[in-house]
């Protein structure tokens, strides 16, 4: 069985979703929520493992949405915009369906859904979205080499770029898989694959020397090691 809830800012587009699903027998909609914020409180208590997601909201867009959910929740983005589908893939979305939303393609995504869950896949994102000045833009971590808080923004040295985005290096550590990335330093994250030398006080990454904090300097040693 598919738990799943809907999250659209128009209560029209949810009710084609409703319709829908009490079509579908493997399908359990729990609930519809025209607030972002309170589907994200709901499912903190009662986790699902679909969730049906518009892209185009006012407060907070599906694509900041589904990188606050959990990475075994699965997402189906739903939008009236096409070119949005592009980025839902970028971000190992499992389905997109255009709106208006018709029964057949419905069933079909549902289908693809039940197949992913039975498998035991979620989504296991190798890269993150963050915001760059008005533009969302996407970050493999591969190509991540290291963060640097500074005040209320951080920058992101990638290989080839440097991205500048309101958050704190906190709230991007919990978009990062920390067997990847390690806190060094308050101010300092880094890609555990591009350090090239560790010293008593710095490491150095494509040639740039980071402090190494004592208080994290032993356990970057032993992830270094192992």
């Amino acid at each position: 069985m598919i738990t799943a809830i809907a999250i659209d800012d128009e209560p029209v587009a949810l009710d084609i979703i409703r319709r829908h699903a009490e079509k579908v027998p493997f399908v359990e909609l729990k609930k519809t929520f025209t607030s972002a914020t309170e589907a994200l409180t709901y499912i903190t208590g009662d986790p699902v493992n679909l969730v049906f997601l518009d892209i185009h909201m006012p407060d907070i867009s599906g694509l900041e949405v589904a990188g606050l959910l959990d990475p075994e929740v699965l997402v189906i983005f739903t939008t009236a915009h096409l070119e949005y589908a592009v980025n839902g893939f970028d971000m190992a979305i499992a389905d997109f369906l255009l709106k208006p939303i018709n029964y057949s393609r419905f069933l079909q995504a549902c289908m693809h859904i039940q197949k992913k869950i039975e498998a035991g896949e979620g989504r296991r994102t190798e890269s993150l979205f963050v915001k760059d000045g008005y533009n969302w833009v996407k970050i493999r971590f591969d190509e991540l080499l290291y963060i640097k808080a500074e005040d209320n923004y951080c920058s992101l040295f990638c290989t080839d770029r440097r991205i500048m985005t309101r958050m704190t290096l906190h709230e991007l550590s919990e978009k990062l898989p920390l067997t990847k990335f390690s806190r060094v330093h308050k101010s300092y994250m880094v890609n555990m694959a591009a350090v090239e030398k560790l010293e008593n006080h710095q490491l150095s990454i494509n040639g740039e020397s980071i402090p190494v904090s004592q208080s994290y300097r032993d356990s970057l040693r032993r992830l270094l090691l192992k």
